[in-house]
């Protein structure tokens, strides 16, 4: 096979970013970025025309999240077959040669018999429903030849839920059969054709969407190794949309369009003006994580969420020292570390750049000359702010953390506050802690650290081939262009934070290292999305690069559209596999495949 374009298109990539790098002004003398300086005026906040770039941006990348998300219908009763059986009459001369089963929550086996008078029965098959085989449409081939006249179904083990059996008769069409369980054939409608990630749950959907839907049940959760905030807004989804894809989808993705206004004030903060910050949010808008991993329902999108928000409030309290903005950072950690715990990698910087904050502060007091010295002029503001952060940081988040386990305490009949709930809030701590510290299994996509920097080693999330030498994928990485030229970008920070000793710089690679380092000592199996939170960080110093050229160079604008651009063009090429449309195999191998670690 000719892999000229395959490798064409990478080279291409990284020439461009050589050459865009190139463009940087001498950093030991040029103009830094400065931060906004003032908020935007009452005419500029009424006049349409300010949002319109943000609001555009934001609106089409809905479109493209939405699209594709996920069947909005799907069967919505379960009934638990433990010990149940369902018995089904069959019109005269119609055979069953297939059943499809829909499986909601829990485990178990179900044995299908045939009979012809309704007395004597025969055993025509099982199935066994474990935790990869729930909210899915599952097939159960019958053995044997039977011209059966009825069909029963029986929960024979376990506690497994079902929420809809279909009848297909020799040509897979719905065979109209009475069932003594009504609930389970009066859905016969929502079955598909074929099992696809728009049907049935994909990856980890397998835990926290049934994990959302047993909150919204008072049923103790099967997912306990993470908090439970993440499924709590996961359920928020069902609730509106139904126990549906696009329902249990809905939220993460969300919360994934609302990065982008977020990202985008972020950036229009830390850097002015209006187009670097909305060149960098079609950057992030435009990358295959945020894409890939908020339309899949787990709990990443939301602990990213926050944590964006967390830097937003803290730089803000930076620049301008209100206390309602560091009051409002500490209720986002608290929210952040709630959904999930690399939250608390997110707190770790949060408490250096607060620690660094202060360390300047008492500095500031003692190169103070011409002054008395006075201990209390940084010694009782600091301490003030410590006992305001303890309120804010400490006893809130932990407020927050330990109310959300409410949905583990109705299960168990615990009331808030009591010896009982406290103990399974507890409980469920030391099993989060000794679960992730003693993960031992693998997974052909798993990928350390290191090779998220370069983007070597992709997860791959659904994998289906179609007719016509096709196939389907959903596929989680960085977009290249992004993550290539991130990486570069961080060496631009550090410069200008070790010898030029930029606080802004600073702040971004603090962020940054407090979601990577962690990772470097952990020796549990990762993967590729565990980058992501790293990764709204690379484009805050995309963003820091775009200032440094919009401050020192009057050509900075076509280089900077490129970039952004190119970031789009790449999305574009790679769309299939982030949104699981059917794609030929040649094409996938010649165009996508850049590297040999890809699974395309």
């Amino acid at each position: 096979m000719n892999y000229t374009l395959t490798y064409a298109l990478p080279i291409a990539v990284g020439v461009f970013l050589l050459l865009f790098f190139l463009q940087l002004p001498d950093l030991r003398r040029c103009r830094l970025p400065q931060p906004a300086t003032a908020p935007l005026s009452e005419n500029e906040r009424r006049d349409w025309r300010t949002h319109l770039p943000i609001l555009l941006i934001t609106l089409i990348y809905a479109v493209t999240a939405f699209y594709r998300l996920g069947d909005a219908t799907a069967p919505q009763t379960f009934v638990p077959m433990a010990g149940q059986s369902a018995i089904w009459t069959l019109p005269e001369g119609v055979y069953p040669t297939r059943i499809m089963l829909y499986s909601g929550v829990g485990h178990g086996e179900y044995t299908v018999f045939f009979s012809e008078d309704g007395q004597t029965w025969d055993t025509a098959g099982s199935f066994s429903q474990g935790h990869v085989e729930v909210l899915k449409w599952n097939t159960l081939d019958p053995a044997g030849s039977f011209r059966p006249r009825y069909v029963a179904l029986t929960g024979s083990s376990g506690e497994p839920w079902l929420g809809e059996a279909v009848l297909l008769d020799g040509d897979g069409a719905p065979i109209p059969a009475s069932c003594s369980i009504p609930a389970l054939a009066d859905e016969a409608d929502t079955m598909p054709l074929r099992q696809t990630f728009l049907n049935s749950s994909y990856f980890d959907e397998i835990y926290h969407a049934r994990t959302a839907w047993e909150h919204l049940h008072g049923l103790w959760p099967y997912e306990i190794s993470h908090p439970p905030l993440g499924k709590e807004i996961l359920s928020l989804g069902i609730l509106l949309f139904g126990m549906t894809p696009f329902g249990w989808r809905f939220m993460g993705t969300l919360f994934g369009v609302l990065m982008l206004p977020l990202m985008y004030v972020l950036l229009r903060k830390l850097f002015g003006g209006r187009a670097v910050p909305c060149l960098g949010t079609v950057v992030f808008a435009a990358d295959f994580m945020h894409y890939a991993q908020t339309r899949i329902a787990t709990i990443d999108t939301y602990s990213v969420f926050f944590i964006l928000l967390m830097y937003l409030f803290l730089f803000l309290w930076l620049r301008e020292g209100k206390l309602r903005d560091l009051a409002l950072c500490g209720l986002s950690f608290g929210l952040g570390a709630a959904a999930k715990w690399t939250s608390l990698y997110a707190g770790a910087g949060l408490g250096v750049l607060w620690l660094g904050h202060w360390i300047e502060q008492a500095q500031a007091a003692a190169g103070q000359k011409g002054r008395r010295r006075d201990p209390g002029r940084f010694w009782l503001p600091f301490l003030r702010n410590s006992a305001f952060c303890v309120v804010f940081f400490i006893l809130i988040p932990g407020l927050i953390y330990y109310l959300s386990y409410l949905p583990y305490g109705q299960a168990e009949g615990a009331p808030l506050f009591s010896s009982r709930y406290t103990r399974i809030v507890l409980d469920n701590q030391a099993y989060m802690f000794n679960y992730h510290s003693s993960v031992n299994a693998t997974h052909p996509y798993s990928s350390r650290w290191y090779q998220w920097l370069l983007d070597i080693r992709p997860i791959l999330y659904y994998l289906d081939y179609g007719p016509g030498n096709t196939k389907t994928s959903l596929i989680a990485f960085l977009n290249p262009v992004l993550c290539w030229g991130g990486l570069l970008s961080l060496f631009v920070l550090l410069w200008a934070a070790l010898f030029r000793r930029d606080r802004t710089a600073g702040f971004l690679l603090v962020g940054y290292l407090a979601q990577l380092l962690p990772w470097v000592f952990i020796s549990r199996l990762t993967f590729a999305y565990h980058y992501f939170p790293s990764s709204v960080f690379l484009v805050l110093s995309l963003g820091y690069v775009f200032a440094l050229l919009r401050d020192n160079q009057k050509n900075w604008r076509p280089w900077t559209l490129a970039f952004a651009g190119l970031s789009v063009a790449v999305f574009a090429l790679f769309f299939s596999t982030l949104n699981g449309l059917p794609v030929d195999l040649t094409r996938s191998s010649h165009w996508l495949r850049w590297l040999p670690t890809w699974p395309l």
